[in-house]
């Protein structure tokens, strides 16, 4: 089992969260990342701050040393495959190698209605995210690419310089059975599903493994990941202040949440709720942060929780 540490960069100072990758790099985790949001998740009022994501990742690969630098995931929808292409690999090179590509369809209404970004139909948004897999992965390991697409097209296009690595991986993010799973099995190196139960993961699972029948891929050449949403409390005596604070974060939809992939309790329960994800088959457990961080609770997953699964 490895461990990633997933951070929404939002109402968070830059000090603090150099200080977290700093501290994740050497705390047992092989992958941080972050978001691609620019209002706050899930949506208040607008009015958080919140950092973006590329320029995050760019300055996570000049502070760290050992991480993988991910994000998860990339909205298609808003940023132009190309354009990322080359961002990607100039990533890629400030963190010697170390880059993983995360794509989705977007889906924060409130932001592309601020910022006046057409929210399409989600089989519209399937598509530009199927295409942009293609152009990313096009231009980020082909010397020159050429692709017809209805939403995007390249002509003799270069990318260079390329990433460190020869095929950075891509990971597709979502929990959609229809089209989500099924550009994974196509396209993708790694599959990463945001907070589902043990037995939701399970069922995702069977579904994309027979996409990749169906697409005559071998379903063990696609790595699983999972997000949990992080509440964990350092000890008892810390379990009312952090079941407050996962109230806080997730709002009128706590009590749905709370049966889904919500790290709760001490430390020993994480344990056994990792153990189930293990069980399952994810590969990696993203412990999914919104500040303000409880660095107690953090320092006992770290010091707890990831020992127990050397």
């Amino acid at each position: 089992m490895k461990f990633g540490l997933h951070i929404g960069q939002q109402n968070i100072g830059v000090d603090e969260l150099r200080k977290t990758w700093r501290w994740a790099d050497t705390a047992g985790f092989d992958w941080v990342d972050v978001w691609d949001h620019f209002y706050e998740a899930p949506y208040v009022d607008g009015n958080g701050s919140c950092f973006e994501a590329t320029t995050c990742m760019a300055a996570m690969a000049c502070e760290t040393k050992n991480v993988r630098i991910g994000v998860l995931v990339l909205g298609m929808n808003y940023r132009h495959p190309a354009i990322l292409a080359n961002t990607l690999a100039t990533i890629d090179q400030l963190s010697g190698g170390r880059l993983e590509i995360g794509l989705g369809a977007g889906w924060h209404e409130q932001e592309y209605a601020a910022y006046g970004i057409p929210f399409l139909p989600i089989g519209k948004r399937m598509d530009i995210l199927e295409e942009g897999v293609q152009v990313v992965r096009m231009l980020t390991t082909q010397n020159r690419s050429d692709f017809e697409g209805k939403y995007f097209q390249l002509r003799n296009a270069a990318c260079n310089p390329k990433p460190v690595q020869a095929r950075p991986r891509i990971w597709v993010g979502g929990n959609g059975q229809k089209r989500t799973l099924r550009i994974a099995a196509r396209h993708a190196d790694g599959w990463n599903a945001p907070y589902p139960g043990v037995e939701e993961f399970k069922q995702l699972q069977g579904v994309l493994n027979r996409w990749c029948e169906k697409e005559g891929r071998d379903p063990a050449t696609i790595e699983r990941t999972v997000n949990l949403s992080f509440h964990m409390a350092a000890s008892a005596n810390d379990a009312d202040r952090a079941e407050r604070q996962f109230k806080e974060t997730w709002g009128p939809a706590a009590e749905f949440q709370r049966s889904r992939g919500m790290v709760l309790g001490t430390p020993r329960e994480a344990i056994e709720l990792v153990k189930r994800y293990d069980e399952a088959g994810a590969a990696r457990v993203n412990i999914a942060l919104r500040p303000p961080l409880d660095w107690d609770a953090l320092q006992a997953w770290s010091s707890e929780v990831i020992p127990a699964f050397s």
